[in-house]
């Protein structure tokens, strides 16, 4: 299989293939592509951005992200539990609105200063 590492500019060409071994990566110009192409084909993960609603007037949304990858199968639940959540008042960026969503470990955090 062949895919393009995305950790870094270089965009690496990889020929990736899973053996009875573990997983041979060719291509790759440095460890962090060796691992990103292990990664996408055992358990491949993703950062999510996305938006919340509030009831606060100057913010009808905030914008927020994951501070770390959830595996790719869990992004429609994750999805789902922040459309579900709605914020009350403001807060600074970089605040913690969700702990351990949906039991990943990972938490969703503000990226709009709203104070």
């Amino acid at each position: 299989m062949e895919m393009v590492c995305i950790v870094c500019p270089n965009g690496c060409r990889l020929q990736v293939e899973k053996t009875s071994d573990g997983v041979n990566v060719q291509g790759a110009r440095c460890k962090r592509g060796e691992n990103f192409a292990v990664t996408e084909l055992t358990c491949p993960t993703r950062s999510v951005t996305s938006s919340v609603r509030t009831t606060v007037a100057d913010y009808p949304v905030v914008s927020v992200r994951t501070d770390g990858e959830i595996p790719k199968e869990r992004i429609s639940e994750f999805i789902r539990k922040l459309s579900e959540f709605t914020l009350d008042k403001k807060v600074p960026i970089g605040t913690i609105l969700i702990k351990d969503v949906c039991g990943t470990k990972i938490n969703v955090i503000t990226t709009t200063e709203m104070e």
